[in-house]
């Protein structure tokens, strides 16, 4: 038997239950694991909110570490024993132990602990493949600037740091100072408070009417419409999640005037669709956290038991860096 966290229909964090369940043998393609730690996620509120409906009852979460208890017919990079981790669909790991596809999950080297393994690995993996391949046309290059929103999350921070090693001019937003001072610690170029500044006008400030190559954005509809506005000619903007709600249609007319930008909608689960794909991905980010070019900031710890109280303070944007749930 397992504890998990369920919810059986869409709504607020009442909804988020303990219940206890039955966790059988791995089946072909699949392991059982035992969780130390998992990490809590912006998409696991979409999810429990219902802007991505889910099948019920679901048990959330989308990113784990801990030991591989078993493994089904035909798992040839694990085996039991293994310390391992994972970004990973379906969701299922709000919970003490799940079986789940092995496709996602990979071997975690000695040197990086569960909870830190918890906190980085759809945050790390998508930082990622927005920097290393959610590229604007003319491509990427040192001293170049890029804008990312909520740059003091569990994605900017290791954004922040990874731009950084990568010679980027990373502009950040956040909202406050204590936020902004955080961006900047991790490697930040320069901080916008989004709650004191008009972040257009600071963009071409920043870049001499310029404006950047590229805006990564998770925040959605506060953010996306002036977003296009820090664009140059040809630039992308990368909308990569809905933390204020979605982003209202676009009048794609609209590109052409503002300078023939490109406009794309990036999720995870594209880039690591196969094995190979999530091996390289991850081999890429075990390595600058190994390197100690990227920190991983566990910001906020909570038992499985308080998760409704840790949805509550993600929503409120309470949270800085990761935030791991303890079985």
């Amino acid at each position: 038997m397992s504890r998990a966290i369920q919810i059986t229909a869409h709504g607020g964090p009442e909804q988020l239950q303990m219940v206890d369940l039955e966790v059988g043998a791995p089946g072909p393609g699949q392991i059982r694991i035992r969780h130390h730690a998992c990490g809590l996620n912006f998409i696991d509120v979409y999810q429990r909110t219902g802007l991505y409906p889910m099948p019920m009852p679901l048990t959330l979460g989308m990113e784990g570490a801990g030991i591989v208890e078993e493994v089904g017919e035909g798992v040839m990079h694990l085996k039991m024993g293994d310390r391992a981790a994972y970004a990973s669909n379906p969701p299922g790991s709000y919970s003490e132990l799940r079986v789940m596809p092995a496709k996602n999950v990979v071997r975690l080297p000695d040197a990086i602990d569960f909870e830190t393994a918890a906190g980085m690995m759809l945050k790390g993996l998508t930082a990622q493949y927005l920097l290393k391949r959610t590229l604007p046309v003319q491509g990427l290059q040192a001293g170049d600037h890029v804008l990312f929103h909520a740059a003091a999350g569990g994605v900017g921070l290791i954004a922040c740091q990874w731009a950084k090693a990568l010679g980027l001019q990373l502009i950040g937003t956040a909202g406050g100072a204590a936020k902004c001072a955080l961006a900047l610690e991790h490697g930040a170029a320069h901080v916008i408070d989004y709650t004191s500044e008009d972040f257009v006008a600071r963009v071409k400030d920043i870049t001499g009417g310029k404006g950047v190559k590229v805006v990564y954005d998770s925040i959605g509809k506060d953010t996306f419409d002036k977003s296009l506005e820090c664009l140059q000619p040809f630039g992308l903007m990368a909308s990569f999640g809905n933390a204020s709600g979605a982003p209202a249609p676009l009048a794609v007319g609209s590109l052409g005037a503002k300078g023939s930008l490109y406009v794309t909608r990036q999720t995870l689960f594209t880039h690591i669709a196969s094995r190979e794909s999530t091996q390289e991905m991850a081999d890429e980010l075990f390595a600058v956290v190994g390197s100690g070019a990227v920190k991983i900031r566990i910001g906020q710890r909570y038992a499985l038991e308080d998760v409704a109280q840790a949805h509550r303070d993600l929503e409120a944007r309470k949270t800085t860096g990761s935030t791991v749930l303890t079985p």
